[in-house]
């Protein structure tokens, strides 16, 4: 297996905001704090029951592409419980959760203490699929509904997000990634996804410094502000999924296509309104340091430019 990116596995102690009953804070275990991926994401400007079949499917290509078991996906939470290794019954419950089927179609139907939890909670429905309550071996997959309004608005989107150990892609090589991405986002109705180099964050540090060192690298969504995203875009990636209303307004596929001149990138009609923008064979890293300004990235970033979410 040929090392082609920088590992970055950060390790120490978790910050705490509390203090002991001494009034001194507790002294934690150091432990993995963040570490790189690849990570796939996509949002869907839609409510569960709308997404449902390609939610389904999304999740099911995911852990066909990886596998289960100790040392992939081994352990599932849903809604707000305590998570579970995966048996028999405990698929038999993710099944019925993301069926489409649902017992009220809007919050404003529900009893006043049952709509209150759902707008604590901030979601709908939720799904975390893992190593473990413990592990952080890179394989992730998660899924968080939006809560269905009658008046719904354009910032609140339905994230679905997976990630991948960068070993895989070195493994494997990035033909089968870019095969994962696809398939799963084969019958999602998205406003827009992406995939490509990632630090997933198990606490929220700043590594401002080593993005910018590496502008190829992106941070995964969080799911508690990437929900309220809307049609704004998370930046530029090495696949980039564009669906209604952006794609539209860029002008559609062959407007778009003539416009970017960088060989490195392709662009790829899905159907739906949908295409998938590519920047390069694999994803890249880029780095100013050694004059690699990844001038693909920079030319699709331009076009994007009305429709960018401003940098946090």
């Amino acid at each position: 297996m040929t090392v082609r990116y920088p590992r970055i596995r950060h390790r120490g102690r978790p910050p705490v905001r509390y203090r002991l009953w001494s009034g001194k804070p507790p002294r934690l275990k150091r432990e993995l704090l963040a570490r790189d991926v690849i990570c796939l994401a996509f949002y869907l400007p839609h409510d569960h029951p709308e997404i449902a079949e390609g939610i389904a499917h999304a999740v099911d290509s995911y852990l066909r592409g990886v596998g289960q078991g100790p040392r992939a996906i081994h352990h599932a939470f849903t809604n707000d419980d305590e998570g579970d290794a995966l048996t028999v019954e405990r698929w038999r419950t993710i099944h019925r959760l993301l069926r489409p089927e649902r017992s009220f179609r809007f919050i404003e139907e529900l009893p006043e203490g049952v709509a209150g939890g759902m707008e604590k909670r901030g979601y709908a429905t939720r799904l975390l699929l893992n190593g473990g309550a413990s592990s952080r071996n890179g394989y992730e997959l998660s899924y968080r509904a939006r809560i269905p309004r009658r008046a719904s608005s354009r910032a609140s989107v339905s994230l679905l997000c997976a990630t991948l150990p960068t070993e895989y892609i070195e493994e494997h090589g990035e033909r089968r990634v870019r095969e994962l991405a696809m398939e799963m986002g084969s019958m999602l109705r998205f406003a827009s996804g992406h995939a490509g180099l990632a630090l997933r964050l198990y606490w929220p540090l700043c590594d401002d410094a080593r993005r910018a060192r590496y502008p190829g690298w992106s941070v995964c969504p969080s799911e508690s502000d990437e929900q309220w995203r809307g049609t704004r875009l998370d930046g530029v990636h090495w696949l980039n999924f564009l669906g209604p209303p952006v794609l539209d307004e860029l002008g559609g596929v062959h407007s778009l296509r003539a416009r970017l001149r960088s060989s490195q990138t392709s662009v790829q009609e899905l159907g739906g309104r949908r295409a998938v923008v590519s920047l390069g064979e694999w994803p890249e890293l880029g780095g100013f340091f050694i004059g690699d300004v990844l001038p693909a990235y920079r030319e699709f970033a331009r076009e994007l430019e009305p429709w960018l979410a401003p940098l946090q």
